[in-house]
């Protein structure tokens, strides 16, 4: 019955397809910015007093996409953009209208905090097919935000859509200049720090955030379920000529390190090292990059942020590696958000997150033509004393067809080395397909596809499958899949959560196949009267899986809310949940007896407020209370925040859990505290303090990062780490590094 409802749904998606054949097109031909040529210097400080800006073309007349949609923004607070290019830029001008006091959160590039501020963006969509941009951003101190928009919608309630890889870094120029009555920047975006071919048209968009009013204004008239960089409402780009490929793009980026490090569990002696190598950039095409690496380290990237884990799965925490970052979801981007056949921590990493020495990667990855997008990587790691050397293998194409839509497949292939280069016959490989169907406004998208994997030793059973709907619009959202897994599909480079399930009798992880599905259905309406709330909306999820042998209960989880966003930027919530949880295998959640095996039901009810993010002083609160299991479970969180704009921002989190359970199971009190110190001298000397109390993981540490940009994306970084096991506050491991990486065009 499922698949007959499926084939239904893919059935009006490709009606639907048709109809909305000329949804972009229409946008374009109505919205069209013209960029000249120019052979006038400008300078990028800010001020446009260069002549080339006293006649071009102005756009602007910028639409409200958040919290209306269906009005134009008040002249008092308009934008007016202007564009030129040359043989090695284009530029970008801009004068944001409307009185301050303007937000700036942070000095930091690519922080987090950036986007709460007042800022400006430009989308460039250099193959106009609404897939995949580039997005460079200001803020009122000149602070850069440049990311990739990795397709899909970017829709603000969004499961398996669209990403964001703020990783991304190029070397280009922005300023800006503060006045009584508005702030005005310029930007240069050198030409060779985008992926395009020679053509006349390009996509791109404007947006800009009015913090005073908590209002995101946009150049083409958005939907207020979209956020505004949403790639299915992009102008149209016109030059005058075809901007000409260039000729040479190629980075070298070495770092040398010396570090000392000890670690106290073995007692071995500190370790003294001195290490060398880099990464290297070459531009194949335009549009088509090679990333090259050498005994990379990341010894710089921010620590993994804890968390209190009361489920039976594992964590899945965020790929932060630079070099396994920019056009990732070229081999990420399969499956559904919590069962990924490739996921790149998986490589180079264990499963508590410490580092596995990388020897080389190659990696290649972009658009081979104007339709296809191709990613090809391999990397070897070394033999540790716990862990053979591995060959990692990875292939992958996105097929553009029917407008946005992709068709794309997969390979992976992972092999033990014995000597660190020759198979020594242990291996797993995976292979899939996918077709996704986005429409042309960005409201439906579906996809689904099938996988298979090879493992030594295991043979039929061997399956990946996965399907989904979603669908958004102004009021209603909707979204739900279906997706499993057999008992001998394997992923070593992937994450299938649910997939593993831990025997506390035996000390033992079984494998179980299961079918897994999930439901979104929301109902939002905005307010007419939008001086104190923008949003109301009714929530409802449902998450089912279940054995694929047996038909055997996992999970049965069903939650039912509502949550308000107020016009100050804060916002409420409250959800009531119903679960019903099945252990195929005693679980413990405490030092007493596990839990046994059979079918759990119990409620809970959930609370979360979110204060006004624009105020220096903040806070989160959040509360839980109700059964857990064969038990009670109260959970108490607090997050406090302190910003002194623009340099500092201070945070605390808190997170204090109960659970009780029947004498002979036990109960059990758990601390997560981690305070956080963010110090922004200038923007480019920062300086961060991060420390964690786990008292589940038993273990406290701190992480200590300075780092000084004395050149652009070059930097010196002091890293200072410490770990302390909390059952005996003994220390296990301490660590300093300096580093230094130096980015060089050639």
């Amino acid at each position: 019955m499922l698949r007959v409802v499926i084939l239904l749904l893919l059935s009006v998606e490709i009606i639907e397809c048709w109809s909305q054949a000329d949804f972009g097109a229409q946008i374009q031909q109505d919205y069209r910015a013209a960029i000249e040529y120019t052979d006038v210097d400008i300078k990028i400080d800010g001020i446009l007093d260069d002549a080339h800006w006293q006649s071009a073309q102005k756009m602007s007349d910028f639409w409200m996409s958040f919290p209306v949609d269906d009005r134009r923004v008040d002249k008092d607070y308009d934008t007016e953009v202007m564009l030129a290019y040359d043989d090695k830029n284009i530029y970008v001008a801009a004068i944001c209208h409307g009185k301050g006091p303007y937000l700036t959160p942070t000095l930091k590039r690519d922080a987090d905090e950036w986007w709460a501020g007042d800022l400006f963006t430009i989308v460039l969509d250099p193959l106009n097919e609404k897939s995949n941009a580039a997005l460079f951003g200001l803020n009122t101190a000149g602070v850069q935000m440049d990311v990739l928009l990795l397709g899909g919608t970017y829709v603000r309630s969004n499961e398996g859509g669209a990403k964001f890889s703020p990783a991304w870094d190029q070397t280009w120029y922005g300023e800006t200049q503060v006045y009584e009555d508005k702030w005005t920047l310029e930007m240069a975006i050198p030409l060779k720090s985008l992926r395009y071919a020679e053509k006349e048209v390009w996509g791109i968009n404007f947006s800009r955030n009015v913090s005073k009013f908590n209002h995101w204004h946009s150049w083409t008239p958005i939907p207020i379920q979209f956020m505004v960089c949403d790639l299915g409402h992009t102008a149209a780009l016109e030059w005058d000529k075809k901007p000409k490929k260039t000729k040479s793009n190629i980075a070298a980026i070495p770092y040398v390190l010396t570090s000392s490090t000890k670690d106290f569990q073995s007692g071995d002696p500190s370790d003294q090292n001195i290490r060398m190598g880099g990464d290297a950039k070459v531009a194949i095409t335009s549009s088509l990059n090679l990333d090259l690496t050498i005994n990379p380290d990341f010894s710089q990237v921010d620590v993994d942020e804890q968390v209190t884990n009361l489920s039976t799965v594992n964590i899945r925490f965020p790929e932060r590696r630079l070099f396994f970052l920019e056009n990732s979801d070229i081999f990420s981007d399969f499956g559904i958000p919590p069962m990924r056949p490739f996921f790149s921590r998986r490589i180079g990493l264990d499963d508590e997150g410490n580092t596995i020495p990388i020897a080389y990667g190659a990696r290649l990855s972009g658009y081979a033509n104007k339709y296809l997008r191709i990613g090809a990587m391999n990397l070897q790691t070394r033999q540790n004393e716990e862990f053979a050397a591995q060959n990692y293998t990875s292939l992958s194409a996105h097929q553009q067809v029917f407008g946005r839509s992709l068709l794309k497949g997969y390979f992976h292939n992972r092999s033990a080395t014995s000597d660190g280069s020759s198979p020594s016959g242990e291996y797993n490989r995976i292979g899939g397909a996918e077709f996704l169907y986005l429409s042309q406004d960005s409201k439906w998208r579906v996809f689904s596809g099938y996988g298979l994997s090879w493992t030594e030793g295991l043979s039929g059973d061997n399956y990946f499958y996965n399907a989904a709907v979603g669908y958004d619009a102004t009021n209603i959202g909707f979204y739900t899949n279906i997706s499993g897994v057999g008992n001998n599909y394997r992923s070593d480079v992937g994450f299938i959560p649910r997939f593993d399930h831990y025997d506390a009798v035996n000390d033992v992880v079984n494998k179980v196949g299961y079918h897994h599905g999930f439901t979104r259905f929301t109902y939002r309406f905005y307010p007419e009267d939008n001086t104190k709330v923008n949003l109301h909306e009714l929530l409802f999820f449902n998450i089912l899986d279940y054995t694929k042998d047996g038909f055997d209960l996992i999970q049965n989880t069903t939650r039912a809310g509502y949550a308000i966003n107020f016009t100050n930027t804060s916002s409420a919530r409250v959800l009531f949940t119903h679960e019903e949880q099945g252990l195929l295998y005693p679980f413990a959640f405490t030092t007493e007896n596990p839990l046994p095996t059979g079918a759990y039901k119990f409620n809970y009810i959930e609370a979360r407020y979110n204060s006004d993010i624009r105020r220096d002083i903040g806070f989160n609160l959040g509360y839980r209370v109700g059964q857990f299991y064969n038990g009670d479970r109260s959970e108490y969180s607090l997050n406090l925040r302190y910003r002194k704009q623009p340099w500092g921002n201070f945070s605390m989190n808190f997170v204090y859990n109960t659970i009780d359970f029947p004498d002979e199971y036990g109960s059990i009190e758990l601390f997560l505290i981690s305070p956080k110190i963010e110090l922004n001298f200038t923007r480019n000397l920062f300086w961060t303090t991060f420390l964690q109390y786990n008292t589940q993981a038993e273990n406290f540490n701190i992480n200590s990062r300075l780092q000084w940009r004395f050149n652009p994306l070059s930097d010196l970084f002091l890293v200072y780490s410490d770990n302390y096991a909390t059952d005996i506050w003994g220390p296990k491991n301490r660590g300093i590094v300096l580093k230094m990486n130096y980015w060089l065009n050639l």
